[in-house]
């Protein structure tokens, strides 16, 4: 009887370890599994902001969920049919991209709208601050009429010179200056860099220059500008002139932008621990330009920057992984 009671203790012994053993291999693969993050693909756009977005989530997702993390860089308007066909899983800041939404969001549900970004973004026609002190009627379009040669330069001939923002933006500014009837010339020099460079220069020499721009952008902490008010939106007002239409439905300031975030439908669904982060990441128009300034303005190497940030904010990236 002693000898069946041991051997009771030594088979339930037996079978206790093996269940623990199998709760463990259980326990350790579910939670493998539910940490698995295998590959993310951002997209990062043309300007300093997105560039600073892109790298702080890199490197959260990477430091944090072992996710590998590759870049796109297909800009604002075809970067939504990427998404549709899952050629990148997300963008971390929307300008207010309306018809895209409608086609793919709204009609395809190809893609995701994944929250707001916490940044509020501003474009409008810009003017260094001396400018303005000299010519405090350039407070609003009005004051522009009849002094648009003011602004002359070698590219505008005998018009005054309105400098365009990076061709792949959306904006409006051509139509813009046509419905509002003013003598200017639109002229475009390229990428985001080639449009600082002019408009820079013309600022060292203290000479008039006016231009699309936006905010948030280190730049501004740098430079001095003031924004030119121009007439106040109505209902229907639209801001893509790539949309067509009359110029007189483009007679309006561009709107404030509460910018977004959206997703690949297909990522959204993935089951990826980087689908909690993406959605949860927010932050200030501070924290982006401090860390965009590292970047475009210091020339810190992208990674860097986000890694000096992230110590800093600690608390933040918490509360995007969800703890």
């Amino acid at each position: 009887m002693q000898r069946r009671r041991e051997g009771m203790r030594a088979s339930t012994g037996v079978a206790a370890v093996a269940a623990l053993v199998a709760a463990l291999v259980a326990a350790g693969g579910a939670g493998a599994k539910a940490t698995a993050c295998g590959t993310v693909t951002i997209n990062e756009q043309a300007w300093a902001g997105s560039t600073a977005n892109t790298y702080v989530v890199k490197n959260v997702l990477e430091k944090n969920l072992g996710c590998k993390v590759n870049i796109t860089k297909i800009t604002e308007v075809p970067v939504y049919q990427a998404m549709a066909d899952g050629k990148t899983d997300a963008i971390l800041e929307d300008w207010g991209h309306i018809p895209q939404q409608k086609q793919y969001v709204t009609k395809q549900h190809t893609v995701v709208y994944a929250g707001k970004n916490g940044v509020t973004g501003v474009i409008g026609w810009y003017i260094p601050t001396y400018l303005m002190k000299q010519h405090p009627e350039f407070k609003t379009w009005k004051g522009l009429k009849g002094e648009e040669t003011l602004f002359k330069s070698p590219e505008s001939g005998s018009q005054g010179m309105f400098l365009g923002g990076d061709p792949s933006y959306q904006q409006k500014d051509q139509t813009l200056i046509k419905a509002l009837h003013l003598n200017f010339k639109f002229v475009s020099v390229g990428a985001e860099p080639a449009q600082v460079a002019r408009w820079e220069q013309l600022y060292k020499q203290h000479k008039p220059v006016i231009f699309y721009w936006y905010d948030p952008q280190y730049l501004n902490a740098t430079y001095q500008l003031s924004q030119v008010q121009l007439p106040a939106r109505f209902k229907g007002c639209l801001d893509d002139e790539k949309q067509g239409g009359p110029p007189a439905k483009y007679a309006c300031a561009y709107p404030t932008y509460v910018l977004t975030k959206y997703m690949s439908k297909k990522f959204a669904d993935s089951g990826s621990p980087a689908v909690t982060v993406v959605k949860n990441f927010s932050w200030s128009n501070s924290d982006q330009n401090y860390v965009a300034g590292l970047i475009a303005g210091k020339h810190m190497d992208p990674d860097k920057a986000a890694q000096q940030w992230i110590a800093k904010n600690q608390a933040k990236v918490n509360a995007w992984l969800g703890k």
